[in-house]
């Protein structure tokens, strides 16, 4: 008998029983379903995420300093033990093209053309190679010792009337104080510009460190709550406003929470060359942060590629675990399929006499129900399939990532579900080849 014929009795014989086929198979869908939905969703975050590292920011290394035991992405722990004098000397290191400060800062609203909007967290103060060019829609990057800014589109489209280049903001910091920037340039999307800040959207206000954190800001530190418990007037004035800095006195006073070092390109051996340059000063007793550190806190710099391994390590993690729990699914569905063909072979025991009866032998008997735990299994694959991608689309599509199918597990997908058709149907098909036909055609 010819495979096709095998096929087309086996086509027919599911096509007899289509809801005890579906349920089956169902088992198989979801397994290899689950399966693709999670690979195509891991793919598209990997590429979204991936997507976002610029040539430019290649070259950079974060650094921080933080409790080695400290579990978290980065800044988990961090504390601000950089000083302007640290920045300054690593600027001058032949391995290093720049080095400069990062400081999130602390607010309470954004005012423009009087409409407030209540923001804790909004501002950033860094270097300005922090804003890459390829990140601009409009304008330009600020300029170290102005009092510019760039701000991302949430923040740009928070208003009434939209924010535009050349326009002016004010912001109210934690304590009462305000200070006026002019914007100067407007991101293309408002994602983080570093692991720093993560990449979910997020309004976000970008300025010099100088002078928006070493003159005005350097006592304001992440989480400050500004005025004293007691409320004000109860200590006088002074308790409502954080303690001023002394003429002369800023740059010494301003710590920051992490820096960004860049290397001279985004070669390999130059970003390790500027990370141990770095590393090297920062540990050693000639740096203010090595007073700080301590015996508890150790400096660590790692770049963007560096920093999404450790997200990747988490995704193949959880991968590793999805593929687990299918597989669990499988064995159910394989189960299934091995019960479903040792009843077929009892409900056609007597179909099985009349065919050895006609001359079909055993090799015959063993390829028709073979093929039909195999169509079974096939069938299940590709549904599942199909599920899977579906689910992966919807997923891209509503977080905004861009959509990667992993075609080679599709592949695999459809190879599983033949194996699992084979595995399961094997045991049956042989019972049905060794069926006695003279026992079979007195079967009732």
């Amino acid at each position: 008998m010819r495979p096709l014929e095998f096929v087309r009795l086996s086509w027919r014989s599911i096509r007899g029983h289509k809801l005890r086929s579906a349920l089956t198979t169902l088992g198989v869908v979801i397994g290899i379903a689950a399966v693709i939905a999670f690979v195509t969703l891991g793919a598209s975050l990997q590429a979204g995420v991936i997507g976002d590292i610029s040539p430019d920011d290649q070259r950079n290394a974060y650094g921080w300093a933080a409790d080695p035991d400290v579990e978290g992405g980065p800044l988990a722990g961090a504390q601000p033990v950089f000083s302007q004098d640290d920045l300054e000397t690593l600027n001058e290191a032949e391995a290093i093209d720049a080095a400069y400060g990062y400081m999130p800062l602390s607010t309470q609203a954004l005012v423009y053309e009087d409409e407030i909007s209540p923001q804790s967290d909004a501002l950033v103060a860094a270097g300005p190679s922090y804003i890459r060019e390829e990140t601009l829609e409009e304008g330009r990057q600020f300029e170290s010792g102005e009092r510019e800014a760039v701000i991302n589109p949430a923040v740009a489209g928070q208003f009434e009337e939209n924010v535009s280049v050349g326009d002016e903001l004010t912001i109210a910091l934690q304590g009462g104080q305000q200070t006026t920037v002019t914007v100067v340039g407007i991101t293309e999307d408002s994602e983080g510009l570093s692991p720093f800040e993560g990449f979910e959207p997020s309004p976000r206000v970008y300025v010099p460190t100088d002078p928006y954190y070493t003159e005005e800001a350097a006592t304001m530190l992440p989480g400050d709550d500004g005025p004293d418990e007691d409320g004000p007037g109860e200590d006088g004035p002074e308790a409502d406003e954080p303690a001023a800095l002394e003429d002369g006195d800023e740059t010494d006073d301003a710590l920051y929470l992490a820096i960004v070092v860049e290397a001279s390109s985004a070669d390999d051996e130059d970003v390790d060359a500027a990370r141990e340059r770095a590393l090297s000063y920062l540990e050693s007793d000639e740096s203010d942060a090595s007073d700080l550190l301590g015996d508890d806190l150790e400096v660590t710099l790692q770049t963007s590629g560096e920093l999404l391994q450790q997200l990747q390590d988490v995704l193949d993690l959880l991968q590793n675990f999805i593929v687990g729990i299918a597989a669990i699914s499988l064995v159910v569905g394989s189960i299934g399929i091995a019960n479903i063909m040792l009843v077929s072979v009892t409900e056609r025991t007597r179909e099985i006499g009349i065919m050895k009866a006609v001359g079909a032998q055993n090799r015959d008997v063993l390829g028709l129900f073979l093929a039909e735990s195999v169509v079974l299994g096939a069938i299940g694959a590709i549904l599942g399939t199909a599920l899977g991608l579906l689910v992966g689309y919807l997923g891209a599509w509503y977080v905004d990532l861009p959509l990667v199918y992993p075609l080679e597990y599709v592949a695999l997908a459809i190879i599983i579900g033949v194996l699992v058709g084979i595995a399961s149907g094997l045991y049956p098909a042989w019972r049905a080849a060794r069926t006695d036909p003279i026992d079979a055609l007195r079967y009732e």
